[in-house]
């Protein structure tokens, strides 16, 4: 996946260890926003309902053949046919996924009633918690790269990180991936694993946790309403059609949709050249800035841009993804070297961000800025 993007080409060699400008940069938010072609910022609901139905179309037509055809087919050729359809349908339901984190942002349409009730119906069918993501993800757009009130991808200090001895050697480099792309997404939301430490039980499946406030509490109940409606409506699918059957069409694509999840979010929020703050130093449009698009090749596209333009998306969350290369390309002159991009193929990068980023220290000659290290 990926080795240079139709966005982000260039012949400039990068030093993806060197550190990303931590000063306060000289332009401001309203610089940026001038850069970007007011159209960008328009909300269409004729477009935004275009890419929905488009990918369910994919999606039901992959479940059509694999249910069809490939259920038919005997070994080998089903060992062969069947994880083909897993990567496909699962890389079409993060196309999916994102489009609906979108009616989060509320950039699906201009009601909200709207967005929040497309939400609701299509994280809950992926098993993904809407209003409670929605609420967490809000404080994470707010806080981003601050030690102290971010919300996901939240680095440990070498003293709170035991483990760096056990996974500085390629063996357990490779099993903290594994873990992390399988068990990250349900830990992620079960247990608020790689969040904010907070006192209580964090969870997004709780209505009464400290993520949330008193006005949000009703609304992250009807999200686990929704999440523990589509459970029962497999089971009794499982019942009738076979847990073998259930597992291949659903759940397998399920649990790769999670991986990439997992891929693209921790490549987006971990580099060795950008810095987290504490509140001695952080504010709002540095933080947005330690963010870092990367290039996925073929999946940007299935993924409605949302990886690759992840910088613009910090900066303005509420333009709609069908826009936000268009805003990319616009405010990259303007940004310069505040602006973070890596072309790096996907897996090398992963494994090499799990060895390079396992902690952070701060900055010996600037009080409240923290680098990776390894």
């Amino acid at each position: 996946m990926g080795a240079g993007g139709r966005m982000n080409e260039s012949t400039k060699p990068r030093d993806v260890f060197k550190h990303a400008p931590v000063e306060k940069p000289p332009f401001g938010i309203a610089d940026l926003k001038k850069a970007i072609p007011p159209h960008c910022f328009n909300r269409s609901l004729t477009t935004s309902f275009y890419y929905l139905i488009r990918d369910l179309c994919m999606i039901f037509s992959l479940y059509y053949v694999a249910n069809n055809y490939i259920s038919l087919l005997s070994p080998p050729f089903s060992y062969i046919a069947w994880p083909i359809y897993w990567i496909a349908q699962a890389s079409v339901m993060v196309g999916l996924w994102n489009i609906v984190h979108d009616c989060g942002h509320h950039c699906f349409s201009e009601y909200q009633w709207l967005d929040d009730t497309i939400g609701l119906i299509f994280h809950s069918l992926v098993l993904t918690p809407y209003f409670s993501f929605k609420y967490s993800h809000r404080t994470h757009h707010a806080n981003t790269s601050s030690l102290e009130k971010d919300e996901n991808w939240v680095p440990k200090l070498k003293n709170d990180t035991w483990f760096v001895e056990i996974l500085s050697n390629p063996i357990g480099n490779a099993l903290f991936v594994m873990f992390r792309l399988v068990f990250g997404y349900p830990g992620y939301f079960i247990f608020n694993l790689h969040g904010r430490i907070y006192k209580g039980f964090p969870s997004h499946f709780n209505p009464l946790g400290p993520i949330f406030n008193d006005s949000e509490r009703a609304q992250v109940f009807l999200s686990d309403i929704g999440v523990f409606a589509v459970l029962y409506g497999l089971y009794r699918i499982g019942t009738k059609q076979g847990f073998d059957w259930l597992l291949n069409i659903y759940g397998y694509p399920l649990i790769i949709m999670c991986m990439f999840f997992m891929l693209f979010t921790y490549l987006n929020h971990n580099h060795p050249s950008v810095a987290h703050y504490d509140s001695r130093e952080w504010d709002w449009l540095r933080g947005a800035l330690g963010t870092v698009d990367r290039d996925y090749g073929i999946w940007n596209t299935i993924w409605h841009d949302e990886p690759n333009a992840h910088v613009v998306h910090h900066l303005f969350s509420t333009i709609p993804h069908y826009h936000i290369v268009e805003a990319t390309k616009a405010v990259k002159p303007v940004l310069g070297d505040y602006y973070n991009f890596d072309d790096t193929p996907i897996l090398k990068a992963i494994f090499r961000e799990t060895k390079e980023c396992l902690f952070i220290e701060e900055d010996p000659e600037k009080k409240g800025v923290y680098w990776f290290k390894k």
